[in-house]
């Protein structure tokens, strides 16, 4: 791979860790490509969408950044501002406009059931308060998240979950970075959770190259293939890019 081939900035959702990647991850190392899996915080927009623009700030040389779930959100955020990074992949995944809540975004979905799954919990803040965070009730996550995986894979990402902060669902959106630079959606055609009529319509607006895929919400676990394509169809679009200095 040449010098411009840029790090890929895989970033994973609410409920999810890094590990969700590791299909996609085998196969962009197989081809040669750099990939960076950070954990997202998962408590808040502003909160991880800050976290992650360090994240892009300190590789040297351009970034491909791909956000799964919630994950679009924080890139969409995160790569506004940040002089490295040339493209944007969406893995079923929301791409929000300036002031636009997740929240609201989700209300009108036809295809998402998962407001119906989520549990609410409490957890401290520094200040010594509280706030709300939400977890998936095991019994429904495979319905709601994972519907086409195994039981024993949907029964694994119940027990290892990782909660997040409602703020991430409330906080407004700031100025997204698919406005400009180029983007690429992989669209599951199952997507119970963030609803796959809330992710076309979002990638219809951000002018995306939309792949559509037979899967789930998880679909880079399911489908890891048909997500690394898109991935390195991406990055041989950006490769020859130049990074601002």
């Amino acid at each position: 791979m040449s010098d411009a081939t840029p790090t890929v900035v895989l970033v994973h959702g609410a409920f999810a860790d890094a590990s969700s990647w590791s299909g996609v991850i085998e196969r962009l190392q197989a081809k040669g490509v750099t990939v960076i899996a950070p954990a997202n915080p998962l408590r808040g927009v502003a909160h991880d969408s800050a976290y992650t623009a360090a994240v892009f700030e300190q590789i040297d040389g351009p970034v491909l950044a791909v956000g799964h779930s919630y994950g679009g959100a924080v890139i969409t955020n995160a790569a506004t501002d940040a002089k490295n990074v040339v493209g944007l992949v969406y893995v079923a995944a929301f791409a929000p406009e300036e002031g636009e809540t997740l929240g609201a975004a989700e209300a009108n979905s036809k295809d998402s059931v998962l407001n119906s799954a989520l549990v609410p919990r409490q957890y401290p803040t520094a200040d010594g308060g509280s706030a709300a965070e939400f977890y998936i009730d095991p019994a429904k996550a495979r319905d709601a998240f994972a519907g086409d995986l195994s039981d024993q894979q949907a029964a694994l990402i119940a027990a290892t979950q990782r909660p997040v902060a409602e703020s991430a669902f409330s906080e407004p959106n700031g100025p997204p970075a698919w406005k400009h630079l180029p983007s690429w959606t992989v669209l599951a055609k199952s997507d119970k959770a963030a609803g796959t009529d809330v992710v076309r319509s979002m990638a219809e607006r951000a002018g995306s190259t939309i792949t559509e895929v037979e899967g789930s919400h998880v679909i880079m676990v399911s489908q890891p293939k048909a997500v690394a394509d898109v991935i390195l169809e991406a990055v041989a679009a950006v490769a020859s890019v130049s990074v601002v200095a």
